[in-house]
């Protein structure tokens, strides 16, 4: 296990996923200034390193995260400190990797939506969230402002915004805002499988369907055709889409290599 600037993040490489763990149980996880700018390194690291094919991102101790931490010293504009927050949000959304966030425990305020800027969110039974920021005299921020209405609605994003209520897993489940939840004991093993099989896939593919859902919703229908039709045929120049084809001929499985054919 490795270290990124600072040990309250911490990155291990398992095979092409990498996992990336906020450090700092003894505050539920919660971040401070040092550690969003250790975690955007982690995630710029990520995004820079060809070898790395799929992203969990997790907490440490029990819990995911507590979103930041209002006891920590606040030195500088807080312009500037809210800025270093956001530089984390678009590294994680823009991050062409798929990502999934392994929830246990808490995930509050931008903790949470620090998980909600994950492609996928595996919970454990036991989870709570909330959107605490109303309780704390505070806004949404870390994205919740743009991520929570796509995914729930206006009135179910209002509702959690508004009243900063904690909710189960299972309703966090229905609402869509976690894909899947598991008996505790289950939920390593079943993100370490999800994990492969993300990063066994075809990367170039993924990243590129990644990138247009991440934008779907502003774009007509025909920009949409359009940016289809340019990933197709950047797909068609990979090894990817023939090793596809034969391995279905051939009745086995494809290893997707991402190789570009085109000299």
């Amino acid at each position: 296990m490795s270290t990124v600037d600072s040990d309250t993040v911490l990155v291990q490489r398992r095979g092409s996923v990498q996992v990336v763990t906020v450090n700092r149980p003894h505050r539920k996880n919660a971040i401070d200034g040092p550690t969003w700018s250790a975690l955007h390194d982690a995630l710029r690291g990520a995004e820079q390193d060809e070898g790395v094919r799929a992203v969990v991102l997790t907490g440490a101790g029990g819990d995911f995260c507590a979103g930041a931490d209002l006891a920590a010293g606040r030195g500088g504009h807080p312009l500037t400190r809210m800025h270093r927050v956001n530089d984390v949000a678009l590294a994680l959304h823009e991050l062409s990797k798929p990502v999934i966030a392994k929830v246990r425990g808490v995930a509050v305020g931008a903790g949470w939506n620090l998980a909600l800027g994950c492609d996928l969110v595996v919970s454990s039974a036991d989870a709570r969230f909330s959107q605490i920021f109303a309780k704390r005299g505070l806004s949404l921020d870390f994205g919740g402002s743009w991520l929570l209405p796509r995914v729930v609605g206006l009135q179910q994003a209002k509702r959690l915004a508004l009243l900063g209520e904690i909710i189960g897993a299972e309703e966090a489940r229905e609402l869509g805002l976690v894909t899947w939840v598991k008996p505790d004991d289950e939920l390593d093993g079943f993100v370490d499988e999800l994990a492969d099989r993300l990063a066994s896939g075809a990367s170039v593919a993924i990243s590129q369907s990644k990138a247009m859902l991440n934008v779907a919703g502003q774009q007509s229908f025909r920009e949409a055709l359009e940016s289809e039709a340019r990933a197709q045929s950047v797909n068609f120049a990979t090894a990817d889409a023939p090793a596809a084809f034969k391995a279905f001929t051939a009745k086995t499985e494809p290893e997707f290599t991402g190789e570009w054919l085109v000299d």
